[in-house]
């Protein structure tokens, strides 16, 4: 959900950009049954503040294996690994890329990562990658048409 940069002011304090259409997405994606999560391998407050105001099912920082984390969740959870759809766009995330049902990179993700990917989307990193994923899913489920007509449904 973010481009990959971190900015540090002089007192050490961590900022990051986030894109909002990428969080609109993630309230019709839970109202819609899908479950969203993150794994990122990074501990970042400034992440873990963005998954919470989303209200993502789940959300695990500081990961150094994925993978495994991914595999005793999803245990846990009875969901098969066929169910799930993963971005990703680094090293870290190849395990997983090559294990899920739909795997995708953002456009920017490394090129030795893509081939891991049945889809790499048109949206870099941190530009929508996320909403570009959540509409593909809903839009796949019959779901996003509908969202969008009760929204433009004017009330006479």
């Amino acid at each position: 959900m973010t481009d990959g940069g971190i900015i540090y002011d002089d007192r050490g304090l961590e900022f990051k950009k986030f894109n909002v259409k990428d969080g609109l997405i993630v309230k019709h994606l839970r109202k819609s049954g899908v479950l969203v999560g993150a794994i990122t391998g990074r501990e970042s407050q400034v992440v873990m503040n963005r998954c919470e105001e989303l209200k993502f099912d789940f959300h695990y920082h500081g990961v150094k294996d994925k993978g495994k984390k991914l595999n005793d969740l999803l245990e846990t959870m009875e969901i098969d690994m066929e169910t799930v759809a993963y971005i990703g766009d680094d090293l870290i995330d190849v395990p997983i890329l090559s294990q899920v049902g739909l795997a995708i990179c953002p456009a920017d993700a490394l090129v030795y990562v893509q081939p891991f990917a049945h889809w790499v989307t048109q949206s870099k990193g941190g530009e929508g990658v996320f909403r570009e994923v959540g509409d593909l899913i809903l839009h796949s489920k019959g779901l996003l048409v509908p969202i969008i007509e009760s929204l433009s449904t004017k009330e006479a």
